[in-house]
């Protein structure tokens, strides 16, 4: 599949709308759309409770979600959202008086709370302060304290769209026998990803962003040896290792992580997630980052042509994701006047956030930066 192709799967283009909006949610596409009616026929007239051809999707999803992000499909489990994930990382770890976490503070609030939560039975949430809008690896690597447990960043910022060195993070939590947390959500699916080679004992993601996913379907992937340390809080029927055996009420939890899927699982959810992902396969995995980094760039440079800077102007590419976040007199009434040219993307803490996608073209930008123009020029 090309990107035309891909483009194919989006009436709104045809309507003339950009969407640059990618960081929030993402649209549904053609085979989402059929498939899901496909499916609601199914069990509206016919296979109106066919449990075993989910169960079919459910692990070819898995299949493939674990070749997105190189782990085994035994170590992924779904839930509904991210900051789910990340609280049965904050409840299942034995807590001691004294135990520290790192955070930082521009960190999404889903990255944040869980772990706030912890701080009534005595364990100290410490923020690694930001620069320019910028919390780098070393910055984190700095702050450690000998009693800091465990580190959580998010990969990819979502304001300034920082792309965090998670393999750098990763060697020195692994070193020091710190559990290495990470929120994926605004990178996963525009950036190359690896477990394994970032080391990350922990990751949580929501699927509605960057992976043409629902809202209401998350996941998280953890490592065997971090599962043996965690005691989950909560547990269901499906916990269990024999869990059809219904009357036999034997607590013999999964070994796998699944055991967090304790109950019924976002059935339409993981359809939306199957279909994305085999779109995403199509065009190619690895295919994607190259081409979200060449609009981020190409954006950045037409910006800087009109005099806008974006929050990360000054740093390495090495650091850029798919996000691009500007300020400018009068944010709000040019998110407006965007949103009346069809162009779609975000307001966030007074910035314009653009957030375009590998099949989003260079002649998209173009036309978002002609009305960017036109506003100015108007205003002044």
């Amino acid at each position: 599949m090309n990107v035309e192709q891909f483009r194919q799967q989006f009436p709104f283009i045809k309507k003339g709308i950009i969407y640059f909006n990618h960081a929030s949610t993402a649209p549904v596409s053609l085979a989402v759309r059929e498939r899901i009616t496909e499916l609601l026929k199914e069990k509206s007239e016919t296979k109106i409770d066919d449990y075993f051809s989910f169960l079919k999707v459910y692990e070819e999803t898995k299949i493939l979600l674990s070749e997105l992000i190189n782990a085994k499909p035994d170590r992924i489990a779904f839930l509904d959202n991210t900051s789910n994930g990340l609280n049965i990382l904050a409840t299942g770890i034995e807590w001691k008086e004294g135990d520290r976490i790192l955070l930082n503070d521009i960190e999404f609030p889903a990255n944040v709370y869980p772990f706030l939560n912890l701080e009534k039975f005595g364990v100290q949430v410490d923020f690694v302060k930001s620069k320019n809008g910028i919390v780098s690896a070393e910055d984190i690597i700095a702050n450690v304290k000998p009693q800091t447990k465990l580190i959580s960043v998010s990969f990819v910022q979502f304001l300034s769209g920082y792309k965090i060195e998670l393999e750098k993070l990763g060697n020195f939590c692994r070193q020091n026998n710190i559990i290495f947390s990470v929120d994926g959500i605004q990178g996963i699916g525009a950036m190359n990803f690896d477990v394994q080679k970032f080391k990350i004992d922990f990751l949580s993601c929501g699927t509605q962003k960057w992976l043409f996913g629902a809202q209401g379907l998350a996941f998280i992937y953890l490592t065997e040896d971090l599962q043996r340390k965690l005691n989950p809080a909560y547990v269901g029927w499906l916990s269990v290792e024999d869990a059809w055996n219904l009357l036999d009420y034997k607590m013999n939890l999964k070994k796998s992580a699944n055991v967090y899927q304790g109950g019924t699982l976002n059935s339409l959810g993981i359809y939306i997630f199957n279909t994305s992902l085999k779109l995403l396969k199509d065009f190619g995995f690895d295919r994607i980052e190259e081409r979200v980094i060449s609009n981020t760039k190409y954006l950045r440079k037409k910006l800087n042509e009109m005099g806008i800077k974006s929050l990360l102007d000054e740093v390495d590419e090495k650091f850029y994701s798919g996000i691009t976040t500007f300020k400018v007199d009068n944010a709000e009434k040019l998110f407006k006047h965007l949103e009346e040219e069809k162009i779609v993307c975000s307001l966030r803490e007074g910035f314009i956030r653009l957030s375009p996608h590998f099949y989003n073209t260079f002649e998209d930008i173009d036309v978002v930066i002609k009305s960017i123009r036109k506003f100015i020029t108007n205003k002044d």
